[in-house]
């Protein structure tokens, strides 16, 4: 069975990760036919949202173990992370992966960075040649990590724009579409930069997934 590694930033769309990426990711990495182990980065999440009233509030949480909830407590932090132990990686999307895994979220698009843990595993995944993949505003870090690699975040032009500030190209794409890039076997799907149903984003991720098992036969 292969293994996935999800890498998740919190728990919760403007916070965190995005709760049903999220969900339809290890739906998916089940459904076709492998496994996966949920990691987390041990740090202070960037600020915190309450998601009924859509405003920032006085509180700290941790990106692990909020991440915890959606994995079920089955989770270790990313430093933990070996490419060695797995076949593949992911980065569901949400604004976590903008706030925690990177500042691109503070960032207007320019000059932003990648969280150190975040990157590494990246670089060490790309070195051993194992595929990469990214949803949503994830992609965003890809771009920032690796050089002259080619994503998607839909048809998004502030974001689409940015990511090729740092060198990378970014490819336009409709919902449930996957952008491979040969080189660095990256793949990257839009998922919610669209405004799309649920049952869509099940589809998108399911596609991303189901591309990603067949670079591994």
């Amino acid at each position: 069975m292969k293994k996935f590694a999800v890498v998740l930033s919190g728990c919760g769309v403007y916070d965190g990760a995005e709760i049903h990426e999220a969900v339809m990711t290890l739906y998916a990495i089940e459904k076709h036919g492998a496994t996966y182990q949920c990691f987390a980065p041990d740090i202070e999440q960037a600020h915190v949202i309450n998601h009924y009233i859509g405003e920032v509030v006085d509180e700290k949480r941790n990106v692990l173990a909020e991440s915890a909830r959606i994995a079920r407590g089955r989770i270790k932090p990313l430093s933990a992370f070996s490419a060695l132990e797995y076949d593949a990686i992911v980065f569901p999307g949400g604004f976590g992966a903008a706030k925690n895994l990177s500042t691109y979220a503070f960032s207007n698009g320019d000059g932003y960075e990648v969280n150190t843990e975040v990157a590494a595993v990246i670089r060490e995944m790309v070195a051993e040649r194992k595929p990469v993949g990214a949803m949503c505003i994830a992609p965003v870090i890809v771009a920032e990590v690796l050089d002259d690699v080619q994503v998607t975040v839909g048809q998004d032009e502030g974001t689409a724009l940015a990511i090729e500030r740092t060198g990378a190209k970014h490819i336009n794409t409709g919902i449930g579409q996957v952008t491979v890039d040969t080189k660095h076997r990256v793949y990257t799907t839009a998922c919610y930069m669209q405004d799309k149903t649920l049952v869509e984003i099940a589809e998108s991720t399911s596609n991303l997934i189901e591309r990603m098992m067949a670079d591994l036969k």
